[in-house]
């Protein structure tokens, strides 16, 4: 089982986490998505690994990152 978090780039990797905003269980083929958590980070410019960015594209997260992106610049 893998938790996704977000970290301060500027942290030691094995620092402290901002927030936990899911977890990914391959085997179970499980997968829980704070979506609103990781939303945030990301219009705060968060960048995903390229694992979690695939988590976040299965799950539609990006797509719903778009759209409130573009609605909000229009």
């Amino acid at each position: 089982m893998y938790r996704i978090v977000a970290i301060d780039v500027r942290s030691r990797r094995e620092g402290r986490d901002l927030r936990k905003v899911g977890f990914y269980d391959p085997r179970k083929n499980q997968t829980h998505l704070n979506v609103p958590a990781i939303l945030y980070f990301l219009e705060k410019g968060a960048q995903p690994t390229g694992t979690v960015h695939d988590i976040s594209k299965k799950a539609r997260v990006l797509t719903e990152f778009r759209l409130n992106h573009e609605i909000q610049l229009n």
